[in-house]
């Protein structure tokens, strides 16, 4: 199957409406907006069917089409804050199971078995050029050799290993192995990808504000902005697309079968008259009278 067919869905999230509110679930495929217009926006792209998930080199591709990156992590706030996401995504009821999900950090050295831990560490590099050496790697973690790119560990029903349960730490992953993934947006591209240059943007803001809430230091809590897609059915189309020339092929196939059918079936052409009836008359013939 060609590649770019599973880019497709994360293109047509760019023509639905937007909606920001306040307070809205996160599910998978929406964006989500944090902490205001000079925060990063983020989508969980969250595949529950196994072969649906895509490689490294796929999920950075489609985060690039949709306007966005694959996921880089400044700090330790931004990495609570993903792990908040992930959360809220498996405590939506929407059925979310083991499965990690490809961050945009990536090795381009060789890293050969006699690569240290600090050494393997320090070849790794953001994809969307990020300097950020905030790493959050799991025990015994990164292992370099033939695993060059990073996954953040979501198996929230696994049994725990030497560094505890496999939730939200980093791991080294072949890059070919087949994951969810999570884009980052600038808040500007997000309005620009969405709104696009119409005069008029139509969008709705709830009116109505949940209270904030005080934490000890009696700092005030920014309210979530959350950016939804309208329409809830891009992992619907992601299906549909790559099934599309299948359909075409059944369809054709049904059309030649019931032509043929038609064909066999057809009933036999009359034969002519003027050939079939050249030994009948329209009156019957006179008999011969016979002579005495």
């Amino acid at each position: 199957m060609n590649p770019l067919l599973k880019l497709i869905p994360l293109l047509c999230g760019l023509l639905s409406k937007v909606h920001i509110c306040y307070g809205t679930r996160v599910v998978s495929g929406q964006t989500v907006c944090y902490g205001g217009s000079k925060h990063p926006c983020y989508k969980i792209a969250y595949f529950q069917d196994m072969s649906s998930r895509v490689a490294f080199k796929e999920a950075k591709n489609a985060c690039e089409i949709d306007g966005g990156t694959l996921l880089s992590i400044e700090n330790e706030t931004e990495q609570k804050l993903i792990e908040k996401l992930l959360h809220d995504l498996t405590s939506s009821g929407s059925g979310v199971s083991d499965g990690d999900f490809w961050i945009g950090l990536t090795r381009n050295g060789d890293g050969g078995a006699q690569t240290t831990f600090a050494a393997c560490s320090e070849l790794y590099k953001w994809t969307d050029g990020s300097v950020s050496e905030f790493r959050n790697w799991y025990y015994d973690e990164p292992s370099c050799g033939g695993e060059a790119c990073v996954v953040m560990y979501h198996q929230p029903t696994a049994q725990h290993g030497l560094g505890g349960p496999y939730l939200y730490q980093w791991n080294d992953d072949r890059c070919n192995m087949k994951h969810n993934f999570i884009c980052k947006y600038e808040p500007e591209s997000v309005l620009e990808k969405e709104l696009g240059d119409r005069a008029e943007p139509e969008y709705e803001i709830s009116t109505s504000r949940e209270p904030t809430q005080k934490d000890e230091s009696g700092k005030t809590e920014e309210d979530a902005q959350v950016v939804a897609a309208k329409s809830s059915g891009l992992l619907l189309v992601y299906v549909i697309i790559p099934t599309i020339p299948l359909l075409l092929l059944i369809l054709v196939a049904s059309g030649t079968c019931c032509f043929q059918m038609l064909t066999k079936n057809k009933p036999r052409t009359k034969t002519s008259v003027d050939q079939s009836t050249l030994w009948i008359t329209k009156a019957p013939k006179k008999e011969n009278s016979m002579e005495v």
